[in-house]
């Protein structure tokens, strides 16, 4: 079994099939990975459920945890809207041997590349258009056209930030997507080790 201990990040705009691709990379038992579930402090969409999509607390709950410094990132998303990391969910997935997916935030994912350089690939996933991201989103049908339109404003300013991040995967065709993710982050996960072993 590969030893784990690296930070693979997907982020990109809501809506691009970040999500589709952490899911499957999950299945790929070669990569040895587990999900860094977020802690975030709006309501449960759909059928999310507590604990595995995301851990639901009280935005005073959240609050405290930032005053704490129990963090390893975190963003007001929207008004009275956090996202963040905590620093014992990563903990967590390393003490298993395991190396860690996150499917975060445009922001978040760069915190934590740098503030772990050496360790974390960070992938941005962008869509097509923005144009085919409205479509997506609304076919989501869990929020109103009003959310949907900040989500589009946020969009355009997220694609700006993709060349900060290591690789974009254009998320055009999934398949292809989905391949592409897998060797990457195999590639990631080797290489590292192979230098570790070149030290040793």
């Amino acid at each position: 079994m590969k030893k784990g201990g690296k930070l693979i990040v997907f982020s990109a705009p809501s809506g691009s099939g970040k999500t589709t691709i952490v899911q499957y990379l999950l299945q790929q038992e070669d990569l040895n990975l587990d999900f860094s579930v977020s802690v975030t402090s709006r309501e449960p969409r759909g059928d999310e459920k507590h604990g595995e999509d995301y851990y639901f607390i009280t935005l005073k709950e959240f609050k405290q945890h930032i005053k704490n410094g129990d963090f390893l990132e975190w963003e007001e998303v929207y008004r009275d809207n956090f996202y963040g990391t905590l620093k014992n969910e990563v903990e967590r997935i390393w003490a298993k041997e395991k190396n860690v997916i996150f499917d975060i935030d445009v922001a978040g994912g760069l915190r934590i590349k740098k503030k772990y350089p050496e360790k974390t690939l960070a992938v941005f996933v962008k869509p097509p258009s923005i144009d085919e991201l409205k479509i997506r989103l609304k076919k989501r049908k869990t929020e109103s056209d009003d959310r949907i339109n900040m989500r589009i404003a946020k969009a355009s300013v997220e694609l700006a930030t993709a060349p900060q991040f290591d690789y974009i995967i254009e998320n055009n065709n999934l398949d292809e997507a989905l391949k592409q993710s897998h060797d990457l982050v195999a590639d990631f996960i080797q290489k590292k080790d192979d230098s570790k072993e070149k030290e040793q």
